[in-house]
């Protein structure tokens, strides 16, 4: 085989329909659009109309509630914390608040705070200082023999 041989497989491209090109072309003068209506101008995107009916996404009924004042933490498992202190990232040995986490990776910005949940184990003895934690994510830093204080702000 040679380079000037070779071919697509058959049928795997399609020639562009070139539409308003005289009657002979069999899409000439309208382009196989039809005639007038809003479907036949450019520029129209008719996402969900069905043509007057009420259309499904409203007739569906509404469900839930968004709250607009709703805090978002940055959420950090304990193992997580255990990984970055082996890793020897993060010091045990000194307070643990949420501007160290941010500046060592564990998390990337503290959004309304930081929130301690006790996915993963923790061995150390670490002193944390954060926004929120789990109540067993409490446990689990007081029994490594650390302690986990939560701020008052938005203490559970």
């Amino acid at each position: 085989m040679k380079l000037h041989e070779l071919r697509d497989n058959p049928g795997a491209t399609q020639s562009k329909k070139r539409v308003g090109r005289g009657p002979g072309s069999g899409k000439g003068k309208t382009a196989g659009r039809g005639i007038k209506g809003q479907k036949s101008r450019s520029g129209v995107a008719l996402n969900g109309y069905e043509g007057g009916q009420m259309p499904l996404y409203m007739r569906l009924p509404k469900r839930g509630f968004n709250k607009p004042n709703r805090k978002k933490f940055a959420v950090v498992n304990l193992g997580l914390i255990q990984k970055f202190i082996d890793a020897k990232k993060l010091d045990a040995k000194k307070e643990i608040t949420e501007d160290v986490l941010v500046e060592t990776g564990v998390v990337r910005r503290k959004l309304d705070g930081v929130r301690i949940l006790a996915k993963g184990d923790i061995s150390a003895k670490v002193k944390l200082n954060v926004t929120g934690a789990s109540k067993s994510a409490v446990e689990a830093v007081e029994k490594a023999g650390g302690s986990l204080t939560v701020a008052a702000a938005a203490a559970e």
